[in-house]
Formats: C-alpha cells, structure tokens, sequence
C-alpha cells in the first residue's frame, strides 16, 4: 500500500485538531489560567473523542456503515443537552476571576467534550475524504487499524503544537486580560452548537415518525 495514503491520513488528523472551534478557544483559556499541565490533560481526553469519531468517520469512508440513523440522532439530543449545559454554565458564572470552561476537571471535560462534539462526526469524514480521496484503492477493513494508527500519530502531533503554543507568555497575556469575555464567548458558541445539535437530531427523528 502507498504510503502517501498513510501519510495525508496524519496530516488530515493534524488539520482536524488544528482547525479553531471551541475546544480550541477552551484549551487555550485553560492554559493561560491552569498552565500547560491542565491544557495537555484537556486535550489528553479530547483525544478519545477524535479516535471515536474517527473510527466512525473511515466506516463511513469505507463504506460499511450500519450503526443507522437513530443512534446520530439520539448522539446529537446528548450531545445538545452537554453542550447547552456546558455553555449556560460559563455564561452564567460571576466574578472577576471567572474559571476557563474544565478548570475543576479539565481531563473529564476532555473526554465528555471530544465524545459529544456534534461537529466532530460530519468534520472528520469530510476532512479525511478530501485528503484521502486520491489513495481510494487503498481504503478497505484490513488497512483501517493502520489508517486509525495513521490519524492518532497526526493528532498527538497536533496536540502537543497546540499545547506548546497555548503556553507561550504573549498568548497567556492575551487569555488572561480577556479571559472573562472569551469563556463567556466559548459558553454561547457551546450553546449554539448545542442547539444545532438538538434542532438536527429533532428534525431527524420527525422525519422517520
């Protein structure tokens, strides 16, 4: 097999942890207030969510997909109800040293937040089809253990540039002067995205009733 169908599988995996979104903004607000030991712990767990939904996405990929519609759709309510939660939760908090969101857990609020990401399933395949498309001969069920490998050397990679980056004193600075306005921007992005969440999946199941 090619390797440049390995090689574009890391680099897909790169681009997808480094594309900005919330767990971007997040990371770095939890950095510039907890240190770079809380962001890596954050992304640490996020990185179970990115190898699930990844797996999920090279089925798709693949081709053999058989989990249905019902399970996206009953994904999509939990994870509206996580995020709207998580955002109500940084939008409503008070006080001059307002917390990052997961700055009491930072490694849990990794994992619930890769996992429940409703961005994370239709952003993966898409990125790794574009990336992929060239290798398609190559995309079968004997090479997909060396594909996910292929992803997750791509995410660390990506994570580790993140977490240097998000420690360096000038973006520290920038987090820590505006950290009150950017987690309260993090929380309604988090509801907004809760809230697609839920409209998509409600529309989901209607249309099936």
């Amino acid at each position: 097999m090619s390797h440049g169908l390995y090689l574009m599988t890391a680099l897909a995996g790169a681009l997808y942890v480094l594309a900005p979104g919330p767990a971007f903004l997040a990371l770095f607000s939890l950095a510039a207030t907890r240190g770079r030991g809380a962001g890596a712990r954050f992304v640490g767990g996020h990185l179970v969510g990115d190898v699930f939904w990844t797996a999920l996405a090279f089925a798709a990929i693949i081709g053999v997909n058989q989990l249905g519609p019902l399970l996206f759709d009953l994904l999509g309510i939990a994870c509206g109800l996580y995020l709207c939660w998580l955002g109500v939760k940084a939008v409503m908090s008070r006080g001059d040293a307002l917390p990052p969101v997961g700055a009491s857990r930072p490694l849990m609020t990794g994992i619930m937040f890769g996992l429940t990401n409703p961005k994370a399933y239709p952003v993966s395949v898409a990125m790794f089809t574009a990336l992929t498309a060239h290798y398609a001969s190559g995309l079968s069920w004997q090479a997909a253990p060396q594909l996910l490998a292929s992803a997750l050397a791509g995410f660390i990679l990506a994570d580790i540039l993140l977490v240097w980056a998000a420690g360096l004193s000038p973006v520290r600075r920038f987090f820590l002067r505006h950290g009150t306005a950017i987690t309260r921007v993090v929380g309604l992005m988090f509801i907004a995205f809760g809230a697609k969440s839920l409209i998509d999946a409600g529309r989901g199941i209607a249309a099936r009733s």
